[in-house]
């Protein structure tokens, strides 16, 4: 849907030069404004759109439909929304121009040089690469985000690379649509169906982003985040269920009994009372401070066991180990950020999760969730469930879930 005289002739040319891009662009609003930038699904383009060759602003155009058909906007709020003041929304905004841009350019698209990539940005952040199929089909936005923030040395690479470009933010917030005809356009199993069908249009030309034979990340259903996912897991693990009382009977059967009774028919099966135990929830947060888990995701981390332990009623015990269990105390919804300030953590040392799960097991918990890098015994399995949360791909320790925290390499 166009509304912009400056595009349109560029958006015309769109369904000869790639059937892809063209399909994506009918579900994007269109409009000339100030700048040229994405906002939701609005596409906004600016005076300094004019002045370019129609295979840039061919090329800009795709820029702008892929950010729109990727939900980068969207992607950006809920990044926002996770790590509040510690998100950068420039650098996130970085990214997802440098992966939209390399894709745009593997499909043989022209834009407004210099054009920051993918491949340059990963070079200039000291990390490896090999061709920009590779860096395309590894790296999502939110997962090349993570790893270029969690180190500054790296954050600060990726952004003299930007700015030694030219590079200026194109990329707005997600709650911004095109009117009240795009309502409904941002939901993300809406978006997956049409870029699948819209890549299927492209493959059958053979032209344009259809052309790309490689799976890439970023065009990849999004992860569950990981506090969701640990959200659901302790929840489970903290509901209580009802118990029978065999010594008291069911209203309801005492109700059928006597109908029963009444009318001579045969007595029903006795159903017992049902009773809630009354013993509080409690969890078990094992730190292992050897691990690689950074600062920022323990925050995190922290803040999720926070609230959860507010909604729940639980009571929840910290302990520090290596080797051995140095740390135990009891943790407050309302103190917990107070006394760890209060108990400084040892570091260092191995690893052995023996130890840990047998002091853990003393207090007969709910779930027990250790943070680590799983690198050492973890001895056998206890009668509680377990969450083993890791920045790594570990090997299997043999019980228990493993959920994967965010240390660059991943992010769910």
């Amino acid at each position: 849907m166009s509304h912009s005289a400056r595009a349109a002739q560029a958006l015309a040319h769109l369904a000869e030069r790639d059937p892809a891009l063209s399909v994506l662009a009918l579900w994007c609003a269109h409009r000339d404004g100030d700048r040229t930038e994405t906002a939701g699904t609005q596409i906004r383009y600016g005076p300094d759109f004019v002045g370019l060759s129609l295979a840039e602003q061919i090329g800009t155009v795709g820029h702008h439909v892929l950010h729109v058909a990727l939900r980068h906007s969207a992607r950006q709020d809920a990044m926002a929304a996770r790590y509040g003041g510690d998100f950068n929304p420039d650098l996130f905004g970085l990214v997802a121009d440098a992966l939209v841009n390399e894709t745009l350019l593997l499909a043989e698209h022209g834009l407004p040089r210099p054009a920051v990539t993918v491949t340059g940005l990963l070079q200039e952040a000291g990390e490896p690469v090999d061709t920009a199929i590779g860096a395309l089909s590894a790296w999502d936005a939110e997962r090349l985000y993570l790893k270029l923030s969690a180190d500054p040395d790296r954050a600060g690479r990726a952004k003299a690379y930007g700015d030694r470009l030219g590079w200026k933010p194109d990329l707005g917030t997600g709650d911004i649509r095109g009117g009240p005809e795009d309502e409904g356009k941002t939901d993300p199993a809406e978006w997956q169906g049409r870029l699948a069908r819209a890549m299927q249009a492209g493959r059958q030309a053979g032209t344009g982003i259809g052309q790309i034979g490689a799976p890439l990340a970023d065009f990849a259903p999004p992860q569950v985040p990981w506090e969701r996912q640990l959200r659901g897991l302790i929840t489970r693990a903290l509901s209580v269920d009802p118990k029978p009382v065999w010594r008291r009977p069911a209203g309801r059967w005492v109700a059928m009994e006597a109908q029963a009774r009444a009318y001579g028919r045969p007595t029903p099966v006795f159903q017992p009372q049902q009773r809630l135990l009354t013993d509080r929830p409690r969890v078990i947060v094992a730190l292992d401070t050897s691990s690689s888990i950074d600062a920022r995701t323990l925050r995190l981390f922290g803040a999720e066991i926070d609230g959860i332990l507010r909604r729940s009623g639980a009571e929840a015990r910290l302990l520090g180990f290596d080797t051995e269990v140095h740390l135990d105390i009891a943790l407050s919804p309302a103190q917990w950020r107070s006394q760890l300030h209060r108990h400084p953590l040892r570091t260092g040392g191995g690893t052995d999760f023996g130890p840990a799960l047998k002091e853990a097991a003393r207090y007969d918990p709910s779930i027990a969730i250790i943070l680590t890098d799983l690198d050492g015994p973890t001895g056998p399995a206890p009668r509680f469930p377990v969450i083993w949360a890791t920045p790594n791909d570990p090997p299997d320790p043999g019980f228990g879930r493993i959920l994967k925290l965010p240390n660059g390499a991943t992010y769910d």
